[in-house]
């Protein structure tokens, strides 16, 4: 007999029989069992008696009911292919955890008709999904606000993104105890967004209040306010996949296919998120503007869910799945498994941040884009698997580890691949290739759910042991991958490490699959081969990547002179001397104002603006031209210098121009971040304060430019003391500048604000430049004629300050007022809107 689809009759007309494919499911119409029927099977129901499990195949029928269950036995397969279904007699202790658990539960929930259990479905997709919009939201903007506080070094970015996935670990911990009690699971969920709404709409006014007291904490002390600052809602937003889980699961009674499904519609809310913030919500509202945009969601989400609620029918577990476990064979393993997942995933992440940060000279949309096709591939990858968790057993393994071997091949392919299409094509062609190998990652997620937990009434509390497990480990790739492993070994080192490790966990996954000894020796075979050729192809495909990735269409096989790897970044140095920090320019190693090519006139400017410099802060070191240049100014007694990145330090020696700088006993050289180290040191006043800021569309440069810096720069100031740095001819930086200080001058692309009246002498500059001397070296000989006429150049660009400047950026000074005149309309920079960050894209 063929397998049918289709509604047939059966022999009495109060019943219906469903085929779907393999498995069918006939459904009482309101009257009691035939005769014919029970007396055939000598089965008597109870009176919950309803839902029967048919094949098509076989005229034999199942009943499935709280009283002992037929179940099926196969037969040795008949030479046709096909086995013949017999009856086996259920005692009440040989019936399975899933049937006592009440597993087939499809029939009674469909007595609601399926017309409301789809729309049911579409109601809590509609939920989930948006509610994944202002949770990632809240990740950006609180991610990038305590940042702000706490300063943007590695330490600081480590403890709190690894604060944000504890607290989810925590929370999907608590959801999954929270699903064993007796409360609508849709109202719970609807409660805590509430919650999550209330909580956003205060979070940056409190993060900023805890912050103001805690800043001369170290990093533990730091790491556990962080934690406790997001603990709340983060535990909130983490309990909310396991109560969905469960409430979906006692609809559907496939724990895979709601796991991948629920993974899908939130995943895919939080993707659009993403591109929504990188291309409109920080740009148009700002931070707070942006909390309270996704506080209204989740109101709104709330409100949703607590009318869903209402509107489903109660539907209460089986007394005997309350006592049953949730657990499956294999249990444990799976939480291993769960658990080196999320750390291959997150680490991955980690190395496709520093590749594309790296390549778009660090765009603040690059993280957002990133993200954004990442979790866009997790959920096409969640959604993709419900197809392979449509049955249990053995094949739920092979599947999983089929994927696992795909999502690190394709993994460990994504940067070589991405380093080639730099140079044919803008470096955003190559986020397709994000989507596929985190698609691959975020199938296994569904898999190892619907392999490890039985679809009964403590489902929900399953998935939150593994989901947790998965943020478990995810927090360990942020520590290990991203605080040690990015430290020690190159991008090539870690990718390979990271694919073999998949490949291991691939090759594992085989073992309790219980293959035939040659089916299970080829696979082992292809993970083991697929191993070997990855470390043979890793020397050839990471071979000058860096150099791909900054060249792009320039690359003709080009090698830098020196490059540094380390958790801090990516330091790169040119054979002509030129020094880039994360794949953007940020200077050269030169001191010679003579054949000035890097404007490091710049630097010689002090004596201009300030009658004896004699105690100087330096935010930023780069190539150390510029503190080799202060150090050796004849006035100036102290140079302190506070740079976040140590890598610049391993380059320097090599350079015997600013070699000395390391040893000269007027500098004093702290690794940290320049707003965290000015707040953590208020008694600190300085003459004058230097500050080389960064293009101001990079990510975080606002922090070093906005109107609260300025206010922080300002108690550090001596009186008659002078802020002087670059606004990298931003319009809103220079009039943020000037507003914020009384006093005010742009010299070329720099800003000199005080808020006492700035010095500006002209002859006393050129007394000072005519006796510079670099390490007993002579700037300018005067003798020469050459040498008077570039003296004679840079002085007179004080008579463009009287003059008034030439139309456009050039070599000029401009007062505060013509300058407050030309930017009018521009907006003030404040740490809030973020400046220019949001409005580049290279």
């Amino acid at each position: 007999m063929k397998t049918m689809t289709s509604r047939l009759k059966p022999p009495w007309p109060c019943a219906t029989l469903e085929t779907t494919g393999r498995q069918s499911a006939w459904r009482r119409n309101g009257s009691s069992a035939p005769a014919k029927a029970r007396a055939k099977n000598a089965f008597t129901p109870s009176a919950s008696w309803a839902p029967c499990a048919w094949r098509a195949a076989s005229p034999r029928w199942r009943r499935c009911c709280r009283t002992p269950t037929p179940r099926w036995s196969r037969k040795r397969a008949r030479p046709s292919g096909k086995s013949t279904p017999t009856w086996k007699s259920a005692t009440p202790a040989s019936q399975s955890r899933r049937h006592a658990a009440g597993l087939v539960q499809l029939a009674p929930r469909r007595a609601a008709g399926v017309t409301s259990q789809s729309g049911s479905l579409r109601v809590i997709s509609a939920i989930f999904f948006t509610s994944g919009i202002p949770a990632l939201i809240y990740q950006l903007v609180w991610q990038r606000s305590l940042f702000t506080i706490y300063g943007i070094n590695i330490e600081s970015v480590t403890v709190v993104v690894t604060a944000f996935m504890l607290g989810l670990g925590i929370g999907s911990f608590v959801g999954g105890r929270l699903t064993r009690l007796k409360l609508p699971l849709l109202g719970l969920f609807a409660g805590i967004e509430f919650c999550i709404g209330a909580f956003g709409l205060v979070s940056l006014a409190l993060f900023h209040a805890v912050g103001e007291f805690t800043l001369g904490l170290g990093t533990l002390a730091t790491g556990l306010v962080t934690f406790a600052l997001v603990l709340l809602p983060t535990v909130l937003m983490g309990a909310t996949l396991p109560l969905l889980t469960a409430h979906l699961v006692r609809h559907s009674g496939n724990v895979g296919q709601s796991v991948g499904w629920l993974y899908f519609v939130n995943t895919l809310g939080s993707a659009f998120a993403c591109f929504l913030v990188a291309f409109v919500v920080m740009r148009a509202l700002g931070q707070q503007g942006a909390v309270t945009l996704a506080a209204s969601l989740n109101l709104l989400v709330g409100a949703g869910a607590w009318l869903a609620q209402r509107g489903t029918p109660s539907l209460p577990p089986p007394a005997t799945a309350l006592e049953g476990s949730f657990r499956r064979r294999g249990f444990l393993f799976a939480l291993l498994l769960s658990a080196l997942c999320g750390y291959i995933a997150l680490s991955y992440e980690i190395l496709w941040y520093r590749l594309y940060s790296f390549s778009t000279g660090g765009s603040a949309h690059a993280f957002a884009l990133l993200l954004g096709c990442y979790l866009l591939g997790i959920a096409l990858g969640s959604a993709a698997s419900r197809r392979f968790c449509r049955t249990q057993g053995p094949q739920q393994l092979l599947a999983l580890s089929a994927f696992t071997l795909a999502a690190n091949v394709a993994s460990f392919l994504l940067v070589p691949a991405a380093g080639q299409l730099a140079g044919l094509a803008h470096w955003g062609f190559s986020y397709p290739l994000v989507i596929l190998a985190a698609g691959l990652l975020g199938a296994t997620f569904p898999l190892i759910c619907h392999y490890a937990i039985a679809p009964d009434a403590r489902a929900g509390e399953g998935l939150s042991y593994l989901y947790l497990a998965n943020i478990v480990g995810s927090g360990a790739g942020s520590l290990v991958t991203g605080f040690v492993l990015m430290d020690h070994w190159s991008m090539g080192a870690i990718s390979l490490f990271l694919a073999l490790l998949g490949l291991l966990l691939s090759a594992a996954l085989l073992l309790p699959a219980k293959l035939p000894m040659p089916r299970l020796a080829r696979r082992l075979a292809l993970a083991l081969g697929a191993g070997v050729v990855l470390a043979a192809l890793t020397g050839p495909l990471f071979e000058g990547i860096y150099e791909r990735l900054y060249y792009k269409s320039r690359y003709e096989g080009q090698r830098f002179a020196h490059l540094v790897e380390s958790k801090s970044g990516v330091v790169s140095v040119t054979h002509d001397g030129e020094i880039h920090g994360g794949g953007i320019y940020d200077g050269r190693f030169s001191v010679d104002l003579v054949n000035d090519s890097n404007m490091i006139v710049r630097a010689y400017a002090l004596s201009l603006f300030h009658a004896a410099p004699r105690e100087v802060l330096i935010i930023g070191l780069s190539s150390g031209s510029w503190a080799q240049v202060v150090a050796n100014h004849p006035q100036v007694e102290k140079v302190t210098i506070v740079e976040i990145s140590p890598s610049y330090l391993e380059v320097i020696p090599r350079f015997p121009e600013e070699a000395g700088l390391l040893k000269n006993p007027k500098v004093e050289i702290i690794i940290d971040d320049g707003r965290r180290w000015l707040r953590r040191n208020e008694d600190r006043r300085f003459d004058f304060i230097l500050q080389n800021t960064s293009f101001n569309w990079r990510a975080h440069t606002t922090n070093l430019l906005s109107r609260e810096y300025h206010m922080l720069v300002k108690g550090h100031l001596k009186p008659g003391g002078v802020f002087f740095f670059n606004t990298t001819w931003s319009g809103e930086a220079q009039r943020t500048a000037a507003l914020s200080f009384a006093h005010a001058a742009r010299f070329i692309n720099f800003m000199a604000v005080s808020d006492e009246p700035l010095s500006i002498d002209a002859a006393r500059w050129r007394e000072v430049l005519a006796g510079y001397r670099i390490e007993g070296r002579r700037v300018f000989e005067l003798s020469r004629e050459r040498h008077r006429a570039r003296l004679n150049e840079i002085l007179s660009i004080v008579e463009t300050l009287r003059q008034g400047p030439p139309p456009g950026p050039g070599f000029s000074m401009e007062s505060r007022e013509s300058l407050l005149a030309r930017t009018e309309g521009l907006r003030e920079i404040t740490d809030d809107n973020m400046g220019t960050e949001w409005y580049f894209n290279p």
